[in-house]
């Protein structure tokens, strides 16, 4: 009999925002597909025995293709193993977990998917900015920063994004922030609309920049953020609510 997959959302770094769910399929898991999470503490809970294969993009290495990994998930359950695949944040929400899902299903291998918490929404929460705020800010649009080649996508309607009087979460969006903010501008938003960009978010090693649309290129760049980080466009992204950072939370969890 074939085994199954699940398609399993790792929370946006600490793993402390991993689900029980979650938890409870890396413990059951036979082989893990993993991409390069930016909190890889969530592996400890793969149980001892099983294959744990990482297959996500990494600094000077090509990445794995998604038809291998697609490959790897069939031939997985095929041999019947539970095949965890883990994917920072939520798997679908700019994961690609629902092409593995077409993939799957065009296989006719049984799989499951795991709601993970999306950095779209933990990432500003983590640094105190509501996405959405009574008076400020009634909407929220979450959007990719460049395709699958790497560039600026090209079916956002960025003059439309401009015009609309909310709160835009720009994933992966850092290699093209400066296309980003000159097609903001372009479209009509204000040069001193605030801008805040939060890399590793609920990590340790969280770091918040706040700059506006005329100069967040130039103050990213001058500040040399780490990656993956995550960008919030809007009057929003000017509130600091005192969040508890990951730094203060770990000094106070190891006074106790």
């Amino acid at each position: 009999m074939p085994g199954e997959v699940w398609l399993v959302g790792a929370g946006p770094g600490d793993p402390g925002l991993l689900t029980l769910r979650a938890a409870e399929a890396l413990k059951r898991a036979d082989l893990v597909l993993h991409d390069a999470l930016p909190g890889r503490a969530v592996l400890r809970l793969v149980r001892p025995g099983a294959e744990v294969v990482p297959v996500g993009k990494r600094k000077g290495a090509a990445p794995v293709s998604q038809a291998r990994i697609n490959a790897r998930l069939i031939a997985g359950a095929r041999a019947g193993l539970r095949v965890v695949r883990l994917k920072g944040g939520d798997p679908f929400v700019f994961g690609r977990g629902g092409e593995e899902a077409q993939a799957l299903d065009a296989a006719g291998i049984p799989w499951k998917v795991v709601p993970g918490v999306t950095a779209g929404t933990a990432a500003p929460a983590a640094a105190g900015i509501p996405l959405t705020h009574r008076g400020v800010a009634s909407a929220v649009t979450f959007v990719t920063g460049h395709d699958e080649a790497g560039d600026l996508p090209g079916a956002v309607n960025w003059d439309a994004l401009a015009r609309l009087d909310g709160t835009i979460a720009a994933f992966m969006a850092l290699s093209r922030l400066d296309e980003i903010a000159l097609r903001l501008l372009a479209g009509g938003r204000p040069p001193a609309t605030p801008v805040a960009i939060i890399a590793q978010a609920t990590t340790p090693d969280q770091q918040v920049l706040h700059s506006t649309l005329g100069t967040c290129t130039l103050d990213a760049r001058r500040a040399a953020l780490p990656k993956p980080a995550l960008v919030v466009i809007g009057q929003v992204a000017a509130l600091g609510l005192g969040a508890v950072l990951p730094q203060a939370e770990a000094a106070r969890r190891a006074a106790m």
